[in-house]
């Protein structure tokens, strides 16, 4: 294909994109790494706050909730950490329409700017001992703000890197969206680890804790600054185009019952995506600790490295996608989620440190199956006009049903039936939901996104 007689739009020049006669878009490499590397930056910053929460609770338990009783506090904790999930599909419901009117950089600017200030406003916060009943208020405050921006976060991210991609780079592209989220969460969780080893008790529960929560300021402000560099996507540019008064329109009716065949296959996707996520990075070092008694540390270190290995294979497992497809991608992982469960845990069950790092990476390299396709996957269900809202809306109905419960869902299976197998027998009911979901979705790899022109890249 020639480029000699590219013509490019005012929007779309603007956008430092081509038209090529007359219905391809041709890219420029550096703006698509620009737009990879701000969107990723998101999603790290919000799982930095994911693994700073998790593995200081017992610290802000004591700061907010001093009932004299660790139990109690842990759970209040985990109380206020968890009401951030309830809140997401507002969010998603929000921004999603939202980045479909006016455009994905603008919100993805906005939901920049309140997960900074809702992490950063953590570490401001007086203690209870200052204020009283406030100080957890506030807190319960600020984690809201978070899970409201958390809903456009994720869809948005993803949409954004789908469509500035071309189309046959979209999976290695998309991948590295979930290769911030690992980073963000070994920097958060490392940090911990690291200030646990080096202060006292009593400094860290004075002061220490503050520092990870401060550091998102910072973060905030270089993730705003690369996300307000970057223009428009080309296919929201195209459509802006097309629409009365540069706006395009759609109501969310149109973007549910509109879209209902694929938000249902957007509901099983993410469901086996998020139950066997949140079950191998958050559930899985309370089980070592809590049901086998693995020492902790130990634990830990096993998480941190399973995610380093999967950060390696992320890369590598998005570009395989652009050249097999993402369908067999993902039901080669629904697929051994269903026939290594069991095994997995048994190994895990087992208790040594080898046992317990083939069983955490055997999982954790089924979980990249999922964690690099469903980028690039997930934005292809749906048409550009609603692809935003329409996805944002199905993703965080599916991660606030059943992704964010897991570790509540299994750990009630455990109590009420005493069986420690409940994790697998989960994680293979996820599988079977998600096979069924990629058997009926259609495949994406080297075509354009629904309502787009096909992109190249120059």
């Amino acid at each position: 294909m020639s480029t000699a007689s590219v013509v490019a739009p005012a929007s779309v020049t603007k956008a430092r994109t081509a038209k090529a006669a007359p219905d391809t878009t041709v890219t420029d490499p550096a703006l698509v790494k620009r737009a990879v590397k701000a969107a990723a930056l998101g999603n790290a910053m919000e799982w930095f706050d994911f693994g700073v929460y998790s593995y200081i609770a017992v610290t802000l338990g004591k700061v907010f909730f001093p009932s004299g009783n660790p139990t109690a506090q842990l759970l209040s904790t985990f109380g206020a950490f968890a009401a951030a999930f309830l809140v997401r599909p507002l969010g998603g419901m929000v921004f999603g329409p939202l980045g479909d009117r006016v455009g994905r950089q603008k919100v993805l600017a906005l939901t920049m700017i309140m997960m900074a200030a809702g992490t950063f406003a953590i570490g401001l916060i007086p203690s209870y001992a200052t204020i009283g009943v406030g100080a957890p208020v506030l807190l319960l405050a600020a984690r809201l703000v978070q899970g409201f921006s958390t809903g456009g976060e994720y869809a948005g991210a993803s949409t954004f890197i789908a469509e500035y991609a071309p189309d046959k780079r979209r999976g290695f592209l998309g991948s590295w969206l979930e290769f911030g989220t690992l980073a963000g969460y070994i920097a958060g969780a490392g940090l911990v680890t690291i200030m646990t080893a080096l202060l006292s008790a009593d400094d860290l529960t004075s002061w220490g804790w503050r520092i990870p929560f401060l550091i998102a300021g910072p973060m905030g402000i270089i993730g705003l600054y690369l996300r307000m560099r970057l223009e428009e996507t080309p296919a929201f540019a195209a459509e802006a185009e097309k629409a009365e008064n540069n706006r395009p329109k759609a109501p969310l009716r149109e973007m549910i019952t509109g879209q209902w065949r694929a938000l249902l296959l957007c509901v099983g996707l993410v469901l086996v995506f998020n139950v066997t996520d949140y079950m191998l990075l958050s559930y899985m070092p309370s089980y070592l600790t809590g049901q086998l008694h693995y020492d902790e540390t130990h634990g830990l270190l096993v998480v941190l490295g399973v995610m380093a290995v999967m950060m390696i294979a992320q890369p590598f497992v998005g570009a395989l996608t652009d050249r097999v497809g993402r369908r067999p991608v993902i039901a080669t992982g629904c697929a051994g989620f269903l026939l290594l469960s069991v095994p997995a845990l048994l190994l895990i069950r087992e208790g040594s440190l080898l046992a317990v790092a083939l069983g955490m990476g055997a999982l954790g390299l089924l979980l990249v199956c999922f964690t690099a396709a469903m980028p690039s996957a997930l934005p292809a269900l749906f048409p550009t006009k609603v692809r935003y809202g329409s996805l944002s809306i199905g993703f965080n109905v599916s991660v606030s049903l059943f992704g964010g419960t897991t570790p509540l869902v299994v750990t009630a299976l455990i109590g009420a039936t005493g069986n420690m197998m409940m994790p697998a027998y989960y994680m293979m009911a996820a599988a079977v939901i998600g096979g069924f979901a990629v058997w009926r979705m259609a495949e994406s790899a080297g075509r354009p996104l629904p309502g787009s022109a096909p992109s190249v890249e120059r």
